[in-house]
């Protein structure tokens, strides 16, 4: 739980400049009874010299995260905003919560993005970024590394979100086509840009790419390489996904995807007059790589055309995948181990 010292000095600074809010934190939630207390803690824990406030959105969680999210209101009644759906949004067809439900309510100048399964690491984290984005208008989004901790995982995997190397401004080409994706909770980024999305940012199912692809338009990008929030991981490499699930449904979940990121980069590609189009195009193959993968389709890794995606792999990863197209019968063996593990 946050220092209680903390916390007051952070009402203190809230108090003194209510009128001048300067980011606002997004989190949405949905059954995160048993992290929101170290996200709310982390948003908290905050040491700047300027007010914010934390807007928090939950799509009707059933496992007490509600009453927690009503705990720390009551506590931080400045501070915390919360919307607590009695409905839940996302199975009405409504999957960029975010863009829908706390964007339009943000008061801040900037808008700093975290889920409620996710959690900051950096007290200064906001300061940092606040900084950054005050030296240079020119700025839209200013991004960092991520730790990562894995959840029911296997062989676990990568233990550092970091899709850039080095601090500095990132060309747009490397954020259009990335070897993997920023980190949600790295985002901070101005508001007047989340006041005016368009339409291809709601019409896709994934609100991060989309988002990021917008404010390649608005202007440049900052990344930090710090490590300054801790991104939790389900079961990388869909191990358990592919075990626990209906083949053919899952398979059709991932076209569906796959249709929309490509409908999503196509209207990035428009509004952006093809100025981007060999980064487009790289970042279209590179999703067709990973869901390739994702539906089992071995033969993908051995295409010489994939080259450049393998070797974006993490290590642990790319020897699954290469055991699993050049030894199926012992991906097999390892695949059947790991549910009776799991048992």
């Amino acid at each position: 739980m946050i220092n209680e010292e903390n916390g007051k000095q952070n009402r203190e600074v809230h108090d003194d400049n209510v009128r001048g809010c300067m980011v606002s934190v997004s989190c949405i939630t949905f059954n995160h009874a048993g992290y929101i207390r170290q996200a709310l803690d982390s948003f908290l824990m905050q040491k700047t010299d300027f007010a914010y406030e934390i807007l928090i959105h939950d799509d009707a969680s059933t496992d007490g995260t509600i009453d927690i999210i009503k705990e720390y209101e009551e506590r931080y009644p400045d501070i915390i905003r919360p919307v607590l759906e009695t409905e839940n949004q996302y199975s009405k067809g409504i999957s960029n919560i975010s863009g829908v439900f706390n964007f339009p309510r943000a008061r801040g100048r900037y808008i700093a993005m975290c889920e409620g399964d996710d959690y900051w690491s950096d007290p200064y984290k906001l300061q940092k970024q606040f900084d950054l984005m005050e030296s240079d208008a020119g700025y839209s989004l200013c991004c960092h590394s991520a730790g990562v901790i894995y959840e029911n995982e296997a062989f676990g995997g990568e233990t550092l979100i970091r899709p850039f190397k080095g601090s500095g401004e990132i060309r747009p080409e490397e954020m259009i086509s990335k070897r993997t994706n920023i980190p949600t909770a790295s985002m901070f980024f101005r508001t007047e840009y989340a006041k005016s999305l368009p339409d291809w940012y709601f019409d896709c199912p994934v609100g991060d790419i989309p988002l990021q692809l917008y404010l390649v338009l608005k202007g440049r990008i900052y990344y930090i390489d710090e490590p300054m929030s801790v991104y939790r991981s389900g079961s990388a490499g869909s191990w358990q996904d592919s075990m626990d699930k209906d083949e053919s449904r899952l398979i059709a979940k991932w076209e569906a995807h796959y249709s929309a990121m490509e409908k999503l980069y196509k209207a990035f590609d428009a509004e952006s007059e093809g100025k981007w189009r060999e980064s487009v195009d790289e970042a279209l193959r590179r999703q067709r790589f990973h869901i390739d993968l994702k539906e089992g389709k071995a033969s993908a890794v051995k295409d010489r055309s994939n080259r450049l995606f393998v070797s974006e792999l993490p290590a642990s990863e790319a020897r699954l995948q290469r055991i699993k197209a050049d030894l199926p019968w012992l991906y097999e063996l390892m695949r059947r181990a790991y549910k009776l593990i799991k048992r």
